[in-house]
């Protein structure tokens, strides 16, 4: 197949050495701001991967053409951080095909909407299916501009959710074929509610707070962060994720036995899988606070389930602590920027539950 992908950081990177190391031809898309890692990989014309992926993975082109990047192509992956679903729809959206499929992977909480809400405006781009994967299917790092290196592919847990729902299996036949471990999800709620990052991250952040901003990171983030204390935090907001996904009448897995299916973990423990995790082994605490672990996964993923449950009529206590705390650390309002909710993203909850788009 043609495969376009747009983003050029650590999952975009892996995605397009993947699917070219699959026998695709791929074509690499990033905008001109992120040009380090594009211009590498232009000039050796790839990308050299090492670990689960492994290999160099020859690409058809990369550049800042979303245009070229897209032509003629039977699938595009939109692979970034919540931040950037908007911006590459808003991109791609004048020059997206109805018979193309577009998948945000992973949607962040609301990637597959917004997507959907930005190509609502397109004649051509408001018949083209939208899924969104619950997650990453990798843990992967950028080691150097124009190489990677993917510390685990996952063997399991990873969904797949389309609008409309009922293509899901026409869409997962094809996305299989780089990764086989993906299972259809019933809807785009099923797959907003199966990302942890919300879970793990802030908690493990703000409770070795001090330990980041003293050592600018250096320790082991899962290994030497999660201390059975920290990994009873992460249980308490992740019993509040899956009573909202309860609510919401979809089949959610607990963080740590979502973890074990992935492979990064071998003990659905949350007190003791995550510093024993080999899918976690090695990876490094970030430098500073001001970070996606917070920034992202606070600011968009934990407001977004807050906010979801507020609307539902359901507490989160422990969300909203998480959400107060870091908001304090950080010095700004995480809840009053509001920057994805369902209301914001135009949605109602049942919108999305009968699929009126």
């Amino acid at each position: 197949m043609k495969i376009a992908i747009l983003g050029s950081g650590n999952g975009g990177c892996a995605a397009a050495a993947d699917w070219a190391l699959a026998g695709h031809q791929v074509r690499l898309f990033d905008f001109e701001q992120f040009d380090q890692n594009i211009a590498k990989i232009n000039a050796q014309q790839g990308i050299h991967a090492d670990g689960d992926v492994c290999g160099f993975a020859k690409l058809d082109y990369a550049g800042h053409s979303i245009q070229y990047a897209m032509e003629g192509a039977d699938m595009i992956l939109a692979v970034g951080p919540s931040y950037s679903s908007k911006s590459f729809a808003e991109a791609a959206a004048p020059y997206v095909k109805a018979d193309q499929i577009y998948i945000t992977c992973p949607g962040s909480f609301g990637g597959a909407l917004i997507t959907k809400k930005v190509f609502s405006a397109y004649p051509e781009a408001s018949q083209v299916c939208v899924g969104e994967t619950s997650t990453l299917p990798y843990a992967v790092r950028v080691t150097e501009p124009g190489a990677v290196k993917v510390f685990l592919k996952l063997t399991g847990g990873l969904f797949l959710s389309t609008i409309p729902s009922k293509k899901v299996h026409e869409v997962l036949e094809k996305f299989k074929m780089v990764y086989p471990a993906t299972s259809a999800a019933e809807n785009v709620f099923q797959t907003m509610l199966q990302n942890s990052n919300p879970v793990i991250h802030p908690a493990v952040t703000l409770l070795n707070a001090g330990l980041i901003e003293r050592t600018h990171g250096d320790f082991l983030f899962y290994e030497e962060g999660v201390t059975p204390s920290v990994g009873h935090l992460i249980e308490a907001v992740d019993i509040e994720r899956l009573a909202l996904a309860e609510k919401l009448g979809v089949k959610v897995l607990s963080d740590v036995k979502l973890g074990v299916l992935q492979g990064y973990m071998t003990e659905d423990s949350y007190e003791y899988g995550y510093a024993s995790a080999p899918g976690f082994k090695g990876i490094k605490a970030q430098s500073q606070l001001d970070y996606r672990y917070l920034n992202e996964d606070v600011g968009y993923g934990m407001v977004f389930m807050a906010e979801l449950a507020k609307e539902l009529g359901m507490a989160t206590p422990m969300m909203d602590s998480v959400i107060h705390i870091a908001s304090a650390v950080m010095k700004r309002d995480y809840r009053k920027e509001a920057v994805r909710t369902l209301s914001k993203i135009g949605y109602t909850v049942d919108d999305v539950v009968n699929e009126r788009y």
